[in-house]
């Protein structure tokens, strides 16, 4: 009725030119855009309904009716009103939610049958011990503390200004990734496994971790801090993680580790253990050759005390991984072992070569295979390299081997100035003996 009524328009308005001029287009205008506005509009409230109503197909059946869509005239967004681009994301948005509910949800995994991760309503009080060989670790780390204080550098800026340039370079580049390295330990320790695991024995260790790494980047920090006079260089060395690059390759790697929401415990367990057995080791190894030497005294003693305790780490998440229930299979852990060894042979032998201080690449990184064939027997697995130890000097450094210098040291131990003040030399009668 509505368009019927302009049929009679020339009549009505033929005394009226200026309506007749002017007025006669405008309203036509409108009226075609009321009409299209209210056709179009129609068109979308139906396609809305269909898309309810249809909320069992499948995903290919929508991307079928999504492509058919594509050849009307609604995908015209310079023809379409803007009311009518809103009413389209709104049906695209139901449409994607009605598909979205309908896939299936990936079961989560319960901690319930893991006794590690547990929850544990006496994780609060230490007594009574339920996992003694945990317990004993703990003890065993306890009775290994030691402090950057103990650690007498005085002869090594002596040794340090002898070194070719090199072997600054070497050394200067390997301190600069322990330093970030600790860091990125404790990162893991407290963000995921001081927080997943409910076992109180363990939560005694990883604490006591905690603090042992906090010293072992003090150390390193000093190290660095002792060698290097000059400011910017220092400073590039403290930032080796976005420095460089060699640097960087491995620190993200553990860094992925900690942030994967996907991977499971045990993965993350053997990735640690990596970090601090495999990634470790040939640097380890490089500053014992300068030991060999007779260089560094301070650099290398250190070496000695942080490498025990990082035996120690490694060994302990052995341990943990011994204690869970659903373990990664044996090509899961095997692959992931194999990539941390290439990224440490590449580390010590392209990006970082140990030749610059004298020693063989091939038997850097044999030594490193050796190293992950060890790790993989702890695990109880299988061998994956099958390679002897290429490096004697290595036979000597164990954790075994360094008891004899804790037997000697008993007596002395806070002598180096840990936690002494000028009191402590005054003579006095009622003081404890």
């Amino acid at each position: 009725m509505f368009i019927q009524s302009f049929a009679f328009y020339p009549a009505y308005l033929s005394n009226v030119p200026s309506l007749h001029s002017k007025g006669l287009v405008r309203v036509l205008n409108v009226c075609n855009f009321i009409i299209s506005y209210l056709f179009l509009r129609s068109q979308s409230i139906k396609l809305v309904t269909m898309l309810n109503a249809r909320s069992h197909l499948s995903k290919k059946d929508e991307n079928i009716m999504s492509s058919g869509m594509n050849s009307i005239s609604l995908q015209d967004k310079e023809n379409t009103p803007p009311s009518l681009n809103s009413t389209r994301i709104l049906a695209s948005r139901t449409a994607r939610k009605i598909f979205d509910d309908a896939e299936p949800k990936k079961p989560v995994k319960s901690n319930a049958d893991e006794p590690l991760l547990r929850d544990n309503p006496r994780r609060f009080v230490i007594f009574p011990i339920q996992y003694h060989d945990i317990w004993q670790m703990y003890k065993k780390a306890e009775a290994s503390f030691w402090t950057a204080e103990e650690v007498d550098l005085s002869k090594d800026l002596q040794h340090w200004e002898s070194l070719k340039d090199e072997e600054k370079y070497f050394v200067s580049h390997v301190l600069a990734f322990f330093a970030a390295s600790d860091g990125i330990v404790n990162e893991n320790l407290v963000e995921r496994f001081s927080q997943e695991v409910q076992v109180t024995e363990a939560r005694c260790f990883y604490g006591f971790q905690i603090a042992m790494e906090n010293i072992h980047s003090e150390m390193y920090s000093l190290l660095i801090d002792t060698y290097i006079k000059d400011s910017a260089q220092r400073d590039y060395l403290f930032n080796a993680i976005e420095t460089l690059p060699c640097v960087k390759r491995k620190a993200d790697w553990a860094l992925n580790w900690i942030g994967n929401k996907n991977a499971e415990f045990g993965e993350r367990v053997v990735a640690f253990a990596a970090v601090e057995g495999i990634f470790f080791s040939g640097s380890f190894a490089s500053i014992f050759w300068l030991k060999k030497r007779g260089l560094m005294p301070g650099l290398t003693f250190s070496n000695e005390l942080i490498s025990r305790d990082e035996g120690l780490h490694c060994d302990f998440a052995c341990l943990m991984f011994k204690h869970l229930v659903n373990k990664p299979s044996e090509k899961t852990v095997s692959n992931l072992i194999k990539d941390a060894v290439a990224i440490e042979q590449e580390f010590l032998t392209v990006a970082l070569p140990v030749k610059l201080i004298g020693m063989n690449c091939d038997m850097m990184k044999q030594y490193i295979e050796f190293v992950a064939d060890r790790l993989m027997l702890e695990l109880g697995f299988n061998k994956i390299y099958k390679v002897e130890n290429p490096f004697d000097f290595m036979e000597n450094i164990s954790l075994e081997g360094k008891s004899n210098f804790f037997e000697k040291r008993v007596g002395e131990y806070q002598r180096m100035g840990v936690m002494s003040g000028a009191t402590d030399n005054t003579f006095r009668l009622d003081a404890d003996f």
